[in-house]
């Protein structure tokens, strides 16, 4: 259902893919961004990045979940985050890898922002899923 491709031309990417292919006809879920608040409305880990990035992950589930997806059928993403360090990217990145979220591997950019859209957020994914034929949502 997912082609997941490496370019052979290039050089291989670390935990994701250049592109990911499907074919026409195939129901796909386009996210909205996914951010670190818990079910009321608060900002789960203030000043933590990976603890920002896994909240955000496991909303990124439920999100999937409501249309009859999951992590396994993600084609793209990408992860924004609050930062210029690379080292802090790399931080999120890992959480992202430790997911699951990059078994396919799927196709994603890791951006740092100057901001996001609520005070002391800092990480948000967008993402791209298919929905598996006989999926209800």
């Amino acid at each position: 259902m997912i082609q997941r491709v490496t370019a052979p031309a290039l050089f291989p990417p670390p935990g994701y893919s250049h592109v990911s292919v499907v074919e026409a006809g195939t129901k796909l879920a386009f996210l909205a961004g996914s951010v670190p608040l818990d079910d009321e409305g608060k900002l789960v880990g203030e000043g933590d990045p990976p603890r920002q990035a896994e909240r955000v992950i496991a909303n990124l589930r439920e999100q999937l979940r409501s249309v009859g997806s999951d992590l396994e059928y993600v084609l793209a993403t990408d992860v924004y985050v609050v930062s210029s360090e690379p080292a802090v990217l790399s931080g999120v990145w890992e959480v992202v890898e430790a997911s699951g979220l990059s078994a396919g591997p799927h196709s994603s950019t890791l951006v740092g922002v100057a901001c996001l859209g609520y005070t002391g957020q800092l990480v948000e994914i967008t993402a791209t899923a298919v929905v598996p034929e006989g999926a209800r949502g």
